[in-house]
This record gives C-alpha cells, structure tokens and sequence, in this order.
C-alpha cells in the first residue's frame, strides 16, 4: 500500500454527513429542501410536503433500485451538479430490503443479516463520497434501560443495523418541537447528547440547539 499522509484541517472538506431522527410529521422530509442543491432518494411515499419546493428526487422499490441510484450518483455527470444526498429514510429503505430478502431466505435470521450488511454498505458508500454533503433520515424508537430510563434513538429493523447508525455520521440531531411563552411551537435541532435522546456533534461548532436549517448548518461547520 502506497502511504498517503494526509492534514486533520483538511477534515470535513469533504462535505458533512448527518442523520437526522424524529416521529412522524416533525418536518424531517421538509428539512431536504434547506440543504445546498440537493438530490432526494425516496424509498416512501412521504414527498408531498416537498410539492411546492421542486426539489429532484429518485424513487427507490427495491434492492436493485438502491445499488442503481448508487451507481448513477456517484458515475452519473448528471449527478455532479448536486451538492447533497439526501435519503428519505433509511428506516424505509431498511424495511424494503429486509422484504426483498425475506422473499429469498427462508431462515428470518439471515434475512436480517443480509438487510442489515446491505444497509450499512450502502451507508457508507454515500458517507464516504467526497465533495458532497449527505443527510439520512430515520424514524425514531425509544428504549428502556434496565432502570426504567427512556432514550430516543434513530430506528431501524433489527438490532444490528440501528445500533451501528450512530457511528456512521459526523453530526446526529434529533428533531424536535418547542413551544414559546405565546403557545407557538417551533422546531429544533439538538446536538448534544441527554438523557432522553442519542445526539453527536463531531465538529464541535454547533450551538446545543440548531435552527432546522441544513445550508446553515454545513456552513458553520465548514466556517463559511
């Protein structure tokens, strides 16, 4: 192997790759329309919020589809002119493949373990392209420690997919809903860890709470 020695200032040039975790109908989808010209693979029927944004998108049903979105995004020219890949969401195309595989395993176990190898490679085959920002995501589970203490996660069939998601991204947030002395709510991103929910910041340039803003966000990471 030819040594390539490389400058940790150089980090994080090559775009940011985040997850983003919440229920149902906080904005997550919405939130693809706030990052720098983005690209949206689809594996729900969970777009019309994006109407009236015209924002491009690629619809995945399968296996086959994910592997083809892959290899356009990363081969295509077309594909060039985006500058985030966002994956709406991976708890849907889980689900997907873990049917695809069920159809040809008879033993559940192994259709679990394939979905969940698929999934990851196909997580870190986008996180790991260069130049290009990426945003995944994911439904939200709760857990319960052996004391009784819930914890907010991202979700995912399986046990092995979801415990391997945290450790894939730079920045993990999950979305939620505050309410102002007036009674209007808002949405926000928290990025520090509680004891409620999981969340990671590892450009430590980011307030504990984020205004939902992906453009914002990447540029305060990259100090633009």
């Amino acid at each position: 192997m030819a040594i390539n020695i490389k400058n940790t200032k150089d980090i994080g040039n090559d775009g940011v790759k985040a997850l983003v975790y919440s229920r149902a109908g906080i904005g997550k989808t919405v939130l693809c329309a706030t990052a720098p010209v983005p690209l949206v693979v689809s594996a729900e029927k969970g777009l019309l919020s994006l109407k009236e944004m015209s924002v491009p998108y690629i619809e995945v049903k399968s296996v086959a589809d994910m592997a083809e979105a892959f290899t356009f995004i990363t081969n295509s020219a077309e594909a060039k002119k985006f500058e985030t890949i966002c994956f709406d969401s991976i708890s849907d195309m889980a689900e997907v493949a873990l049917h695809d595989f069920m159809a040809v395993n008879k033993d559940p176990r192994n259709a679990y373990g394939k979905m969940a190898d698929t999934i990851a490679a196909l997580v870190r085959g986008f996180r790991d392209l260069p130049k290009v920002n990426v945003y995944i995501i994911a439904k939200s589970r709760r857990i319960v420690d052996d004391i009784g203490v819930s914890t907010f996660v991202p979700s995912a069939p399986g046990k092995q997919l979801p415990d391997a998601l945290p450790y894939l991204f730079d920045l993990l947030m999950p979305m939620l809903v505050g309410k102002l002395a007036d009674g209007k709510t808002y949405r926000y991103l928290q990025t520090q860890a509680c004891t409620q929910y999981e969340a990671k910041d590892r450009s430590g340039k980011l307030d504990p709470i984020e205004e939902p803003d992906l453009t914002k966000i990447f540029n305060k990471i990259k100090g633009e």
